[in-house]
């Protein structure tokens, strides 16, 4: 059966419980080593098959850039697929900007995934994978559908088995710009890696939950931007720990693995323009079915 509609599809986010930036390629990129987490806290998009070819995005709230990571990746698959169908993108944006949860990343691995589908393609995820590596460095993880064990300048994945656990996640105003970061001589660039698949893997996965290692964005972040310290203070403070996600400028805090969390909190009491929630893990994507393996 032929589809027309793809409706109410997630585009969850992430959170990094580490972040440790292992050394420099020749070329300047970064390597890094990070455990990504995929969270309840998510976009929604809504695809409406196209018979004209033509590609278009509506906003359903928040304006996007015009050339935005779900628009690039909708070309780039069907440039590559060499398919005459287009679509209509429609977005609700509820992730927060330049918070380093991945909203963007996670928003054009839903569109590859989706559009997979909807135009009938059936590639394999191998495939999807490999496309999304061009679009941006987190992509790759979420078209994986899987947590994972991240390294590389991301296009690494290993997936990794984490137990379901509740977050605070607390996202202050102002953004950090990824570029910016990187850029600044606070930066630790030079932290120990990791080798996963020795005997003790098992023992350091489960760390990975508990509190273990650190984010090497953190430090330059809180130079950058003294919300991100407010921030990371008004979880330590509830939650005995905290932590910033990706280069910022979001931070979360483990908040226990039970049917409940260990304490809530409600926006009304974080700083005005401030944004925040209680989310718990995913086990997978909603969407890791939506491409051959």
């Amino acid at each position: 059966m032929t589809l027309r509609s793809l409706l109410d599809v997630p585009a969850p986010a992430k959170l990094n419980l580490f972040l440790h930036i292992v050394g420099r390629r020749a070329d300047g990129y970064h390597l890094l080593q990070s455990p990504f987490v995929l969270i309840d806290w998510a976009d929604t998009l809504h695809f409406e098959r196209r018979d004209d070819g033509r590609i278009a995005r509506h906003d359903l709230g928040v304006v996007l850039p015009s050339d935005d990571l779900c628009l690039r990746a909708a070309h780039a698959l069907q440039a590559a697929s060499g398919t005459t169908l287009g679509v209509d993108i429609s977005i609700a944006k509820q992730l927060p900007a330049g918070a380093g949860m991945g909203g963007g990343s996670s928003d054009a691995a839903t569109v590859l995934l989706a559009l997979n589908r909807l135009w009938g393609l059936d590639w394999p995820r191998e495939r999807l994978l490999a496309l999304g590596a061009t679009l941006g460095a987190d992509v790759p993880f979420f078209v994986g559908g899987r947590n994972a064990f991240v390294e590389g300048i991301g296009e690494k994945l290993t997936p990794i088995e984490l137990p379901r656990q509740w977050y605070a996640v607390v996202k202050p105003a102002e953004g950090l710009s990824t570029k910016e970061i990187f850029e600044h001589p606070l930066l630790k660039r030079d932290t120990s890696a990791i080798v996963l698949g020795s005997p003790a893997e098992d023992k350091v996965v489960a760390e990975f939950s508990a509190g273990y290692g650190c984010n090497d964005m953190q430090p330059p972040a809180q130079d950058r931007c003294n919300d991100v310290a407010q921030a990371l203070s008004f979880l330590e403070r509830r939650y005995g720990n905290s932590r910033m996600t990706g280069s910022g400028s979001a931070v979360f805090a483990r908040a226990g693995t039970g049917d409940r969390p260990l304490a809530t909190f409600s926006e009304a009491e974080l700083p005005e323009g401030w944004v925040g929630r209680m989310c718990r893990s995913l086990e997978h994507h909603p969407l890791v079915g939506w491409a051959r393996d």
